[in-house]
């Protein structure tokens, strides 16, 4: 979060996984209770109904305004950047993405979305807010993940935001964006979970917990017995090498450029992937694209003379 005059812009990524703000990550589960809970934490209360945030993971769509899942999100969102600085109440200028090659086609409509109420009461955790939305940016995901490295990015580059739903990729030459050269794919981190717990089914015929899976692809390994472990790694492994082999159909050559890798999906590569450690970098910071988006931001609002 950001303070700019008089009103915060808050920097949310919108991920099928997990929701960034620029000093928060939340797993996108989300489930409408039946009446109070006995304890608060994750829960949010809007318009009558309590929703529990946080177990699990969002099914990928590819509107986001389809539901109103991503609105509560944001909800949630601003209450946690809000309350990091002990406050309940401000006006916000939301800063958000959406896929490269999906930001032309949906920008309006996912601005309307976020848009959709002006002033905003609403409960996080037992905790009371009361916000005003003034407005709404629409970026582009992944690029704004690597706004900090832009300055080394001479030459040609390639960028590959790996989420849990996608794969974008876009060209950056000269630390210019080329937005002819960008694309989406649905080859995200969630693809590679189900396959590795089919593979478990397959080889051992044993229901794997995700979590386990999970573990593995962002630690490497796992406190399970060695023929599961070695059944995960293997599928994993495939997973990544099949994310290079994406890459090259879009002309990916590691002697002629650099890689830079953001989003969940990195620590996949950094843990299983094949590659020239000297050549590729591997955006580490999860929360980077709202960092990002915050940036932006001010920048447009200077623009506007705001």
């Amino acid at each position: 979060m950001k303070n700019y005059k008089d009103f915060v812009i808050v920097g949310i990524d919108h991920g099928y996984g997990n929701i960034k703000t620029a000093n928060t990550v939340t797993p996108t589960g989300i489930t409408k209770l039946d009446a109070e809970p006995t304890f608060s934490k994750g829960v949010l209360f809007y318009e009558g109904s309590y929703y529990l945030i946080g177990e699990g993971h969002k099914e990928f769509i590819s509107d986001k305004w389809q539901d109103s899942d991503f609105y509560l999100f944001t909800l949630m969102g601003i209450a946690r950047e809000l309350n990091r600085e002990g406050h309940n109440s401000a006006k916000v200028q939301l800063a958000v993405g959406l896929p490269l090659t999906w930001v032309n086609r949906q920008r309006d409509e996912f601005r309307k979305y976020m848009l959709q109420r002006e002033s905003v009461d609403f409960k996080y955790e037992d905790k009371l807010y009361s916000v005003k939305i003034i407005g709404c940016y629409v970026f582009p995901q992944g690029y704004a993940a690597v706004v900090e490295k832009l300055k080394d990015m001479t030459g040609v580059n390639m960028l590959a935001d790996i989420g849990n739903g996608t794969v974008n990729v876009m060209y950056i030459n000269n630390r210019k964006p080329i937005s002819t050269q960008s694309y989406t794919e649905k080859m995200g981190v969630n693809q590679c979970v189900i396959s590795a717990s089919n593979a478990v089914m397959d080889k051992l015929g044993v229901k794997i917990d995700e979590s386990i899976i999970q573990h593995m692809i962002r630690h490497g390994k796992a406190d399970i017995a060695d023929e599961f472990s070695v059944v995960l790694k293997t599928a994993i492994t495939s997973y990544a090498n099949g994310i290079f082999d994406m890459l090259r159909r879009y002309e990916y050559n590691p002697k002629l450029m650099r890689l830079y890798i953001t989003g969940g999906g990195g620590k996949l590569i950094e843990n299983f992937g094949t590659y020239d450690k000297d050549r590729v970098t591997i955006m580490e910071d999860i929360c980077a694209s709202a960092k990002g988006y915050e940036q932006f931001a001010v920048v447009q609002l200077k623009k506007e003379g705001k």
